[in-house]
């Protein structure tokens, strides 16, 4: 600024230049008269008059403000004039008024949105601005500097752009079961808190970095091998994120973790062979032990319901059981009463009771004539199929029927040569009976 305020009063300041030191036209001409008239008299070479600078300085500065005059020439010993004496510092106070102006004005700055400036007081820390218009003491007072708070900065661990970029000494890490694993996970973080991402850490991303691998260490060195691979790989990245919270809230770092994202986890390439077969026979087990539990989830309810419809039946079977012993108990019991009322009436009903109950099972009668040595054969199936017909036919001559019936009374479900021999072997017990109530 002082160099151009310099170039306007016509001052000139380069040490190549020939005229420096020496003046304008007028200060030679001057110079000349003073020294005889005398105007062809080159300069002498040597370094440049600073009494003569200062001299021409302060003229240029009287005639632009005003002070035109000729009181800014020394009395021939040295000294200035008063009018000179003035002049410049009239001059001087305009320049310092200008260059304060300027030093002001230098202290505004702007702020994007999404962004935010931290102002430093001496290099100390002094307060955040907000996005816009600010202003700050200029340097060497004040000094700020501008952080993007809106952006998502990523961490890699593991690799550098891209997955096959692999960085052994990040990725390689040992498992609870005492394996070694190849890990790849990237990191999205924002700031929010300008002043202690600047000055509570020095190098911030490798910060950011370093905690990211002292995490997933952590987390994996607490985990089986299959257990990262397969179903809890969403599982560590959550721990990992919360681990890496806490750790870079307690350095006052002011960076909040956003997401955790694994890239790959795998074994080491030397042992991936080894590891397929390992992980297909791993298969093949659970394969097995799945059909081994479908099969048991299939018979083991089918043998339940078997075993309850056995345990169902038997009770029935009780049950019945003591329900018919029960009602034979019970029946026994009245005709017993019966008996001791009428005996012989009794007897006979039992008998013919009987009788009727195990000729009803029987499709084949042999009966044994007394009056003989003739065995008598019933076919009593066949004399039933031969009464069902008769049966048939009587319904086709309902005027005959009754007569047929009077003259050969029957038992119901019995054919008539049946009913005749049963009536017959009656009339033989009773007078067998009564006999022997004769005889007692």
């Amino acid at each position: 600024m002082l160099v151009s305020l310099f170039k306007k009063l016509g001052l000139k300041f380069s040490l190549n230049d020939p005229q420096w030191g020496r003046g304008s036209q007028d200060d030679n001409n001057r110079q000349n008269q003073n020294n005889g008239g005398n105007g062809n008299k080159k300069p002498e070479d040597g370094p440049p008059d600073l009494d003569q600078l200062w001299r021409d300085f302060n003229q240029r500065v009287s005639r632009l403000f005003g002070k035109r005059g000729g009181g800014g020439s020394d009395n021939g010993d040295g000294n200035f004039n008063r009018g000179d004496i003035k002049g410049a510092g009239i001059g001087v106070g305009v320049i310092a008024v200008i260059v304060a102006f300027l030093w002001l004005a230098s202290g505004f700055f702007i702020v994007q949105e999404g962004q935010t400036a931290v102002v430093m007081t001496f290099g100390k820390y002094s307060h955040t601005t907000l996005p816009g218009f600010n202003w700050r003491w200029p340097y060497p007072v004040q000094s700020h500097e501008i952080v993007n708070v809106s952006q998502v900065r990523t961490a890699e661990i593991g690799y550098r752009s891209n997955a096959k970029n692999k960085q052994l000494k990040e990725a390689l890490m040992l498992t609870d079961d005492e394996n070694i694993i190849d890990i790849q996970f990237a990191v999205q973080y924002k700031l929010k808190n300008a002043a202690e991402w600047l000055f509570n850490n020095r190098d911030q991303d490798e910060t950011v970095r370093q905690v990211a691998e002292t995490a997933i260490r952590e987390i994996v060195g607490r985990s089986k091998m299959d257990f990262v691979l397969y179903e809890g790989r969403e599982k560590v990245a959550l721990d990992v994120g919360q681990l890496m919270q806490q750790i870079l809230d307690r350095y006052k770092s002011g960076v909040q973790i956003t997401n955790v994202t694994m890239q790959g986890v795998q074994p080491p390439e030397q042992v991936q062979a080894a590891f397929d077969d390992a992980v297909k026979a791993g298969q093949d087990r659970e394969r097995q032990k799945n059909e081994g539990q479908a099969y048991a989830n299939d018979v083991i309810p089918k043998a339940s319901g078997a075993a309850s419809r056995l345990l169902e039946e038997a009770e029935a079977y009780r049950s019945r059981i003591v329900a018919n012993a029960e009602g034979d108990g019970a029946r026994f019991k009245q005709v017993l009463e019966e008996y001791q009322k009428a005996p012989a009436v009794t007897r006979d009903r039992m008998y013919l009771e009987t009788m009727q109950q195990i000729f009803t099972n029987t499709t084949k009668v042999m009966v044994d004539a007394k009056s003989g040595n003739n065995l008598l054969y019933l076919p009593l199936d066949k004399l039933i199929q031969q009464t069902d017909g008769a049966n048939g036919a009587n319904a086709a001559k309902p005027a005959t029927a009754p007569a047929a019936a009077a003259t050969t009374p029957t038992l119901p479900g019995s054919d008539p040569v049946y009913s005749v021999d049963v009536q017959r072997d009656s009339r033989n017990r009773d007078a067998r009976d009564s006999r022997d109530r004769e005889v007692r």
